[in-house]
């Protein structure tokens, strides 16, 4: 996974216009994954491995030229803060590309600033689908990806006739 978000990412900055990429002297990377709260403990891997991605991109000489330069924040798994540290990385900080967000509802949440101040995010796990937007690259599953082989599999292959799909209460398992 950490290898196809890279080859991604170069993708799009190498293929971005230049005007889109901005004049400074680095490329500014936001990193919008809690790193306090509730989600803390799976959005932190996220955020580690961001790191060391734009640490290693460095190393090999950064990226059209420039070194990459991570602007980290914490949303704090408070989803309206979620929106709020996004339009400060955008706004303020001038990244160029954000990865972040482990929640539907965080996303969701980003998704107006995003759309509004023309950035780009990079949103990292599985999502319900039916959204599609010109300024994120959904890189998990969608159901149709996920769940549906998976019952395909229990009927057809396991013979299954009955089973139960559960899930917490919040916007991927309705």
């Amino acid at each position: 996974m950490y290898k196809q978000m890279m080859k991604l990412f170069l993708l799009v900055l190498v293929t971005a216009s230049s005007s889109w990429v901005s004049a400074a002297d680095t490329i500014k990377v936001g990193v919008l994954h809690s790193l306090s709260g509730t989600m803390a403990i799976s959005e932190t891997t996220l955020k580690d491995t961001i790191l060391m991605m734009v640490k290693e991109q460095n190393a090999a000489g950064g990226l059209l030229g420039k070194q990459l330069e991570a602007v980290v924040v914490d949303p704090a798994s408070n989803w309206p803060l979620f929106a709020e540290k996004a339009r400060e990385l955008i706004a303020k900080e001038k990244v160029d590309v954000m990865f972040g967000c482990w929640t539907s509802v965080s996303r969701k949440s980003v998704l107006p600033v995003v759309e509004e101040l023309n950035g780009l995010l990079f949103y990292p796990v599985q999502y319900e689908g039916e959204e599609s937007s010109k300024n994120v690259f959904y890189t998990g599953a969608a159901p149709n990806q996920q769940a549906i082989p998976a019952v395909d599999y229990l009927m057809n292959d396991i013979g299954a006739q009955r089973w139960v799909l559960a899930g917490t209460d919040y916007v991927y398992p309705r």
